[in-house]
């Protein structure tokens, strides 16, 4: 997948009125020795994190994410697996931590190929997959942890352009019970999924997931 013909354009998932200089990095991998003082079971004391870090930085989002190894998902039944070789723990999407109700926006054009409710608890949440076509080539962009309300309308094949508002950020009630985020993906094939395709993979499985969804910001140039 060539992503070279947008490396001098600026794409954004996220309200675009945040500017650049609003944006940090921050990780959440298992190596963070921050993560060890708080209940990484909670979404509130995630919620406090965030804020903290956000304000500490001055900065309206924190971003990243790309093949972390976290910790956070061993609070969920739904990523655990009794050999730590299946354990799904490796994320594969890039991660916006801002304020709930932030505007998602469509990365490209394209047409909504599915959306669904995904409640397991750890889960995505209301979730939005968007078919793009470039060149020769179909790929899919996937948002997570959205609004309910944001899907309640939605029409598989409807158009979207570039940048058009077409979410909001859920909080926890709704978002699988995390911290206010979007989770954006890419994908190269879909594998008959349908509003749904795994965003955490395990150790073994990573060299095809690594193929499958590339990192975002070989299209964000964050």
């Amino acid at each position: 997948m060539n992503f070279n013909k947008f490396s001098n354009q600026i794409l954004r998932v996220i309200d675009a009125d945040i500017p650049a200089k609003k944006y940090i990095s921050i990780d959440i991998s298992k190596s963070n020795e921050e993560l060890k003082y708080f209940d990484v079971s909670s979404s509130k004391e995630w919620i406090k994190y965030i804020n903290n870090y956000l304000e500490k930085n001055q900065a309206s989002v924190a971003f990243g994410g790309y093949l972390e190894t976290r910790d956070i998902y061993s609070r969920s039944d739904y990523f655990k697996s009794k050999l730590a070789e299946d354990e799904r723990n490796i994320h594969l999407g890039i991660d916006f931590w801002c304020s709930k109700n932030t505007k998602v926006l469509s990365v490209l054009e394209g047409e909504i190929h599915s959306f669904k409710y995904n409640d397991n608890h750890g889960d995505y949440g209301p979730t939005i997959i968007i078919e793009h076509h470039i060149d020769d080539e179909i790929f899919y962009s996937l948002y997570g942890h959205l609004t309910t309300s944001s899907i309640k309308n939605l029409k598989v094949g409807q158009f979207v352009n570039r940048g058009e508002v077409i979410a909001f950020l859920g909080d926890s009630i709704e978002n699988g019970d995390y911290a206010p985020h979007l989770h954006f993906q890419l994908i190269k094939d879909l594998q008959g999924n349908f509003g749904d395709y795994p965003g955490v993979c395990s150790l073994k499985e990573v060299e095809f997931y690594k193929t499958n969804c590339p990192n975002p910001n070989l299209l964000l140039n964050l």
